[in-house]
């Protein structure tokens, strides 16, 4: 793992350092299917989903692919109950961790509140995907684990990851300082990024919510982009909201096309909200340790990196997909930590700067140290010599006050025009058959450019524990034998 150095002082290009960012592993797709529900295309050891504290997962959320670190608790409690699917999807890249790795880490409790599973692996035509769930809290609830995955107690689960939420901080912090080279223009129906035409890194400072004056969805907009620059929206303020309808997940989209190298960068919020019907392209990025990202699209398309707390809702199917951000990121220069370091030193320097001024100038006024006189030494001693004291001036160097410097932002605008209605599209979807019997009828996404979300597995290990119990051998509750079809969630 790259210290956070490594990650910001790589000269003009920073892409997120591993575990973080593009693909990683040997088996890593040449190129990154659409949302479908067909055989795993390859394996991916970075990791999708990032929370430094409390992953929540609440309303009909569904599932989250890839590898999960979460260095709090991890709760379940769906409405009504129902499956959580993580590690492995239905429908998604269908990229998935490597056989036999962490599928899930939790710093804290697990919990899978009465009513709710949470369901970790799955299989496609040609095998399986397992993996573990390693937990440093109790764990409590239904956890089912495709074999030959397994539930892991390790008091230390999350110790190999608090660098990794040193790096996610220092980067979106880093991030939001970039010069913008491009402004936004918000409308009641529509957010339009323009790009200088010529910057590798365009960067887009906004100030305002992107949603209509009511909180309505909008549509997403970019021009002046060249082709394979890297795209940052840094969401200034306190409680930022992106509400769109903006994304499909097609070939042809263009936010598709710009997925792996767009990033949306939440540096200071405490609530940041992303809604609305779509399939959400482009990766988020949340640098407050104490704040809280809700994400509530029908399907989230990019990595999740956030300092704080991450809550996952929605209304329907709602489904978190794993693809890779390959893009460079803005960097802060050469070692950004000791460059911040003078920033605040000058502060206290300052303030004292009258009591060495004066000292220093009357210490050499004062009366010469006296060399004692030797006295006359016997006469079986030699004559003691005394060294001549030195008295050297002390210096007293002036404090610098480094000018401080600050991010252009540039404003962003509002006019009033008609509402665009919310396009569709479609999507892979399951045979009737294979729908479980035990999922409710008609229950799936809902809205524009919703996939039908789906779990995906085979005969599961089942772990049942009550209360705040450790899961050991002897509380082992296995499940009566069914096989779980692809698509399976509730």
């Amino acid at each position: 793992m790259l210290p956070l150095a490594a990650v910001l002082t790589v000269g003009s290009a920073a892409p997120l350092a591993p575990p973080l960012g593009a693909c990683s592993g040997p088996d890593c797709p040449a190129t990154w299917p659409p949302v479908n529900n067909g055989d795993f295309p390859g394996r991916d050891a970075a990791i999708s989903v990032f929370t430094g504290g409390d992953y929540t997962v609440n309303g009909r959320a569904a599932e989250a692919e890839g590898k999960i670190v979460a260095l709090g608790n991890l709760t379940v409690d769906k409405d009504g109950g129902g499956i959580y699917n993580m590690g492995v999807v239905g429908v998604g890249s269908r990229v998935v961790p490597p056989n036999g790795s962490d599928f899930v880490t939790a710093g804290g409790n697990v919990d899978a509140v009465a009513g709710n599973t949470i369901l970790i692996g799955g299989i496609d035509s040609k095998g399986s995907a397992f993996g573990n769930l390693r937990h440093a809290g109790t764990v409590t609830g239904n956890v089912s684990i495709d074999p030959t995955g397994e539930l892991i107690e390790d008091l230390n689960a999350a110790a190999p990851y608090r660098e990794v939420l040193a790096q996610i901080e220092g980067v979106s912090a880093c991030v939001a300082r970039a010069t913008a080279t491009g402004t936004v223009e918000v409308t009641a129906s529509e957010a339009t990024f323009t790009g200088d035409g010529t910057s590798m890194k365009q960067v887009f400072n906004v100030t305002r919510d992107l949603a209509s004056p009511s909180g309505g969805q909008i549509g997403l907009v970019f021009t002046g982009i060249p082709a394979g620059a890297t795209v940052v929206v840094n969401m200034l303020g306190d409680s930022p909201v992106i509400n769109t309808y903006t994304g499909t997940g097609l070939a042809g989209d263009q936010t598709t096309e710009m997925r792996s190298k767009l990033m949306y960068n939440f540096p200071t919020a405490t609530s940041a909200r992303i809604l609305g019907s779509a399939q959400f392209q482009g990766s988020v990025l949340a640098g407050n340790p104490a704040g809280t990202t809700t994400l509530s699209e029908p399907g989230m398309n990019g990595r999740v990196y956030l300092a704080g707390n991450l809550i996952h809702t929605g209304n329907g199917g709602y489904e978190i997909h794993s693809y890779p951000f390959d893009g460079d990121l803005p960097d802060c220069g050469p070692t950004p930590t000791p460059t911040e370091t003078p920033t605040v030193t000058p502060t206290p320097t300052v303030t004292p700067t009258p009591t060495p001024t004066v000292t220093p100038t009357e210490t050499p006024t004062s009366p010469a140290p006296t060399s004692p006189a030797p006295t006359s030494p016997a006469p079986t001693s030699p004559a003691p010599t005394s060294p001549a004291p030195t008295s050297p001036a002390p210096t007293s160097p002036a404090p610098t006050s480094p000018a401080p410097t600050s991010p252009a932002s540039p404003s962003a605008s509002a006019s009033s025009s008609s509402a665009a209605p919310a396009p569709t599209s479609d999507y892979p979807s399951e045979a009737p058959s294979e729908r479980p019997a035990e999922q409710p009828a008609g229950e799936g996404p809902g809205g524009g450019g919703q996939l039908p979300s789906t779990g995906a597995g085979n005969t599961p290990v089942v772990f049942g524990v009550a209360g705040a119990g450790l899961l050991g051998l002897g509380g082992l509750a296995m499940l009566a034998a069914r096989r779980r079809g692809r698509g399976r969630h509730s």
